[in-house]
């Protein structure tokens, strides 16, 4: 039995779990549309079943790739030899913070010890190019929070990742806080490459996360994937130097999206390194110079307990379907709504006067007929060229 809550927390079987795998690697199937399958659904295999139809409907020519059963047996072995863990969402050890979001990872790889991603944490990103001020009050900021048992998420990139990562690891790692590096590639693939002194320490006392399969290099329309997983696993982000066009600045806006908390350490206007958390100063983010400026801004966070909302099953949430007929008569409306320019969902459903589930359905024949994007807020766009 399948569960999206995390208070009484499933376990899969083998049987699910390669279910798990082979719809989220299907073709056209991301996270935010995985758990819209399911819930439609009630059971990834009977998603995996409906596929083919769905993107048929959608208006996709060609046949939908599945992801086949052997690949997936394949892939679990792979990361079972590599010791990786697979934690799926629902499962013990998945973030609590990252479960509620809409496009929280079905499934996390995860080396060193899946248990660190329980407890709260707080994000430290920054700069590649830091400077040696930077990266000492990163370090500083990641060990004294540690010390403060939060745990201290980062990305394993140059410069402020690197130097968030060591600080939380000189605090005792497991017996304190501890840290946790979200990859942008696989969860085996170390980047960059002078890291991995830095990974294997990670990999012993703390833990190395990715939604990626195994040996996926890093590209850069992957960082922003990453970005929203590091933020979303945290109470809040802290910025500390970025430029003024940074990923470390999508993590920030991403972190304001989910409703995290967005701290960000001030700067000369002379460095172009500070441009990034002025310009989120200016924009309400609470100014820090130490953990203790982030400990009072996530107090009240912190104190409480975490919430964990009773499990339920996706069976039971399960709703009747629209009829085929009004799919079909809803579907010509949706498309002229559409355009390259996103739209949200609720308005498209405001605009259309359609039904929630109705407007979902042709969403999601549309997203595996590969002629719609899904974008961050509950934003969609229709792409170009099917």
């Amino acid at each position: 039995m399948l569960h999206t809550g995390f208070a009484d927390s499933m376990v899969l079987s083998h049987a699910e779990r390669l279910d798990w795998l082979r719809l989220i690697r299907s073709e056209n199937v991301g996270p935010i549309t995985f758990h819209r399958l399911i819930r439609q659904y009630g059971t990834v295999a009977a998603a995996l079943e409906a596929l083919p139809a769905l993107a048929r409907r959608g208006g996709r020519g060609k046949p939908l790739r599945v992801h086949g059963k052997g690949a997936a047996e394949r892939e679990l072995a792979a990361l079972d030899r590599a010791g990786v863990a697979v934690v799926a969402h629902g499962e013990p050890h998945y973030p609590p913070a990252l479960a509620p979001l809409e496009d929280s990872p079905p499934l996390l790889f995860v080396r060193g010890h899946p248990a660190l991603l329980e407890r709260r944490g707080v994000a430290v990103v920054g700069a590649r190019n830091a400077s040696l001020n930077g990266r000492k009050l990163a370090h500083r900021l990641a060990q004294d929070l540690a010390r403060a048992d939060v745990l201290v998420v980062s990305g394993m990139a140059r410069g402020i990742d690197t130097a968030a990562h060591q600080g939380a690891l000189s605090a005792g790692a497991l017996g304190a806080g501890g840290t946790v590096a979200v990859l942008a590639g696989g969860v085996d693939v170390v980047y960059p490459p002078e890291n991995q002194p830095l990974y294997d320490a990670l990999a012993e006392q703390g833990a190395v996360v990715s939604e990626m399969p195994l040996g996926e290099a890093p590209q850069a329309r992957h960082f922003p994937r990453r970005n929203r997983i590091i933020s979303g696993i945290a109470l809040g982000v802290v910025v500390v130097e970025a430029a003024a066009r940074s990923g470390s600045l999508i993590t920030a806006r991403l972190a304001g999206e989910q409703g995290r908390e967005v701290f960000a350490v001030p700067g000369s206007p002379l460095d172009g390194r500070a441009a990034g958390p002025n310009r989120l100063l200016r924009d309400g983010a609470t100014l820090t110079e130490s953990a203790d400026d982030v400990l009072r801004g996530l107090a009240d966070l912190l104190r409480a307990p975490l919430r964990e909302p009773a499990a339920a099953d996706f069976r039971a949430e399960t709703v009747p379907p629209p009829s085929d007929a009004e799919v079909d008569a809803a579907r010509a409306t949706i498309l002229e709504a559409l355009g390259p320019a996103p739209v949200t969902v609720d308005e498209l459903i405001r605009g259309c006067q359609l039904s929630v589930s109705v407007v979902a359905v042709v969403l999601l024949e549309l997203e595996l007929a590969g002629r719609l994007e899904r974008l961050p807020g509950g934003r969609v766009a229709l792409l170009t060229t099917p």
